[in-house]
């Protein structure tokens, strides 16, 4: 039986067809043997209308891609005509960064309200709705009121073609161990509970790297210098951003990469891409426990990944002692981050999950 028709609906505004989550979704689609094809149209309240003047073939799925709330109403009515499902992969919601994000409007300003009852209405217009974590599972269910059986989770993933498999470090046993962070210096990261991580770690020689630019950076630079006053031999350092065909060579020299250690609602939603990259590199991986991971990892630090509560220094500091502890199995610890991506978030796992989703669908083959 030949493979379906998977329509991929949607303007896709500033972030363009080729942002990565939609590339690794129709990659997956395309790896199970499906026919994925775009649909961009014009004026998104009148795409359906465009559609048919178009003589579009009709597909056995539509599907409206990340950030392309504005596309359901149209992508709906178009599916309905064609009698064939909707599902909705948002990875953000909107109410969610103009309220909690960006502080644009309080919830309980009329602007807030007028959002959440939009947002509302649009998510349920699709058959099913997709989440990138569990964590955000559960805020399009208790914020945005989609019921959990109409919910499936899919995780972001690595772009696998850059973040491969890199083979364990060697290091001589009197070299310090390198700790990276990589990211854009913004609150979500919880970059500043790094520093003072740093400032109080007092165990084996550690060399902290912190890659990339942004809003905080000139303040942490700062914090950096001040806590040299008192501590001249904290050893942090500052590196410029790499082009993203570099990234992943820089990253694997490093012995243990940080994920994010912010308190915000959405630092506890979230896994960031450089956790993804980082266990697909094969390296350890250091980072706030929150909801949006599955309970298969979570507390346990057997799979490459390293826990520390969230807005807390001190639990990130002694969460690198535990991990300094076992420096002779950093080779072990760094296969079994892979092995965790594979299990959890690779492509083929990702695949997996589209399965079901077209077999709750009724369209697997």
């Amino acid at each position: 039986m030949s493979g379906r028709d998977v329509l991929f609906w949607g303007r896709y505004g500033n972030y363009g067809p080729d942002y990565p989550r939609n590339r690794v979704i129709e990659a997956g689609f395309a790896a199970l043997g499906h026919r994925v094809r775009r649909f961009v149209p014009r004026f998104s309240a009148i795409a359906d209308a465009e559609a048919l003047v178009r003589g579009l073939v009709t597909p056995d799925l539509v599907w409206v891609p990340c950030f392309r709330q504005r596309d359901l109403k149209s992508a709906r009515r178009y599916a309905n005509r064609q009698k064939v499902p909707l599902v909705f992969d948002p990875l953000i919601s909107s109410y969610d960064k103009q309220i909690n994000e960006r502080s644009k409007f309080s919830a309980d300003s009329s602007k807030g309200r007028r959002l959440l009852a939009w947002e509302r209405k649009l998510f349920s217009l699709a058959d099913l709705v997709i989440a990138d974590t569990e964590g955000h599972r559960d805020y399009f269910s208790s914020v945005l009121k989609v019921p959990q059986e109409r919910i499936r989770v899919v995780p972001v993933g690595a772009e696998e073609n850059l973040f491969r498999f890199y083979p364990p470090l060697d290091k001589r046993d009197d070299e310090p161990l390198e700790v990276v962070f990589s990211g854009t210096f913004i609150g979500l990261h919880g970059i500043e509970l790094v520093i003072e991580a740093a400032a109080m770690y007092s165990g084996p020689p550690v060399r902290w790297s912190l890659l990339g630019e942004g809003p905080l950076r000139a303040a942490c630079e700062k914090r950096v210098t001040e806590l040299r006053k008192t501590n001249p031999r904290l050893d942090i350092r500052f590196e410029d951003w790499r082009p993203l065909q570099e990234l992943p060579g820089r990253l694997a020299k490093a012995d243990l990469l940080l994920g994010i250690f912010g308190t915000s609602d959405k630092a506890l939603r979230v896994i960031p891409n450089k956790v993804y990259q980082a266990l697909a590199l094969g390296r350890p991986v250091l980072t706030a426990a929150t909801g949006a991971y599955p309970a298969s990892l979570l507390n346990n630090e057997q799979q490459g990944l390293f826990w520390s509560p969230s807005g807390d220094a001190r639990g990130l500091c002694l969460a690198l002692e535990r991990f300094c502890a076992k420096r002779g199995e950093i080779a072990a610890i760094g296969a079994a981050a892979r092995q965790c991506y594979e299990n959890c978030f690779s492509q083929e796992a990702i695949k997996s999950e589209l399965l079901n989703v077209l077999a709750d669908l009724q369209l697997a083959l």
